[in-house]
Formats: structure tokens, C-alpha cells, sequence
């Protein structure tokens, strides 16, 4: 595989991932570089590690997963901007600071962005390409935007507060929504 396609593939895959950091970026009010290196970790991490286990288990887990992917990751997408549009009506005193650094939230986001990659990794085992390139592209690009994601929203997320934070919880559910469009018109 040539270096310009698999860093295409690698931008494709994380901007689900950067999409979700911009919005988290928003709601961060302080230690704005811990939030974006911890986003960016769990984000690039489970964008490489979902390959890796899609290219190891191959051909079984396609049937199993390819049927239920966009369904899982719309579930997860859809709470968690649910969940962020219902934080934004809250009164600034019952708000709680810990939801974009909650480890729950964490696992559900990188999982939630990084089922596609999963799909990938399935792929490059069909193709037979090596996958520890690959897994390393994917991972740094992922990091890399997510950071930068996280950075980016904070610092347009203070200027409108409240609606930023309820754009991003919409743009968590029209993700959901257009990762469930995609697979159930490409469905046989």
C-alpha cells in the first residue's frame, strides 16, 4: 500500500475522532493540554489498537461485527450528544466539569469513533497488507488531529458557550446518524 493512500485512509478514519475532540475541546475550562494529550491518547490508541484486532480475527469477526457496527456506534454517538445538549441546559452552578475527562465517557468516545477502523483492519487482512505500518499511521494521525481537536474547541467554545456546547452534542448525533445512513444504504 503507497504511503499517500494509507495516510488518506488514516485522515478518513480520524475525523470522526476529531469531530468528537473539537466538541469536547469546548466544554474544558481548565488544564486544556492534559484534556487534548488524554483525548488524543485514548483516541489514537483505540484508532490503532481497533486494525489490529479487525486484521487479527479477519474473516470471522466481519459477519459478526459488519451487521451490528453502525448500530453500536450510533447508540454511543447519539447518548453521549444527548447527554451533552441536556449538560448545556444546566444552570452554570449544577454543571459538572468532570464529563469530557470522565474515563467512562473516554472509553465510549474512542470506541464509538474507532468502529470503521475496525471494518479497515478486516480489510488489509483481506488484502493481505502488513499491519504495523498501518496501525502506527493510523495512531499518530489519529493523536495528532484529536490534540489538536481538543485545542481548537476550547478555544472557540468559550466565546459561545452554551450553543457550542449544543452544536457539539448535535454533531455527536448527526455522526451517529450518518455512520447508521451510510451502512444501511450500503447494506445488501
Amino acid at each position: 500500500m503507497d504511503t499517500l493512500t494509507l495516510l488518506l485512509i488514516a485522515f478518513g478514519l480520524a475525523m470522526d475522532a476529531f469531530a468528537v475532540s473539537i466538541s469536547n475541546g469546548t466544554t474544558v475550562k481548565h488544564q486544556r493540554t492534559n484534556h487534548a494529550l488524554r483525548i488524543g491518547i485514548f483516541f489514537g490508541s483505540f484508532q490503532a489498537m481497533m486494525p489490529l484486532i479487525g486484521w487479527s480475527a479477519g474473516l470471522t469477526l466481519r459477519d459478526l461485527i459488519s451487521g451490528v457496527d453502525h448500530w453500536i456506534a450510533f447508540g454511543l454517538l447519539s447518548l453521549i450528544g444527548c447527554k451533552m445538549i441536556y449538560e448545556s441546559t444546566k444552570m452554570d452552578g449544577q454543571k459538572k466539569e468532570t464529563f469530557p475527562l470522565s474515563l467512562w465517557m473516554l472509553l465510549m468516545l474512542s470506541i464509538a469513533t474507532s468502529i470503521d477502523a475496525l471494518a479497515v483492519g478486516i480489510s488489509f487482512a483481506l488484502l493481505n497488507i502488513s499491519i504495523v505500518t498501518p496501525i502506527l499511521v493510523i495512531g499518530t494521525v489519529t493523536f495528532v488531529l484529536s490534540f489538536l481537536g481538543v485545542l481548537i474547541g476550547n478555544r472557540i467554545g468559550h466565546f459561545f458557550e452554551k450553543k457550542i456546547e449544543v452544536i457539539g452534542g448535535l454533531i455527536l448525533i448527526g455522526i451517529g446518524v450518518k455512520i447508521l445512513i451510510e451502512h444501511l444504504c450500503n447494506a445488501p
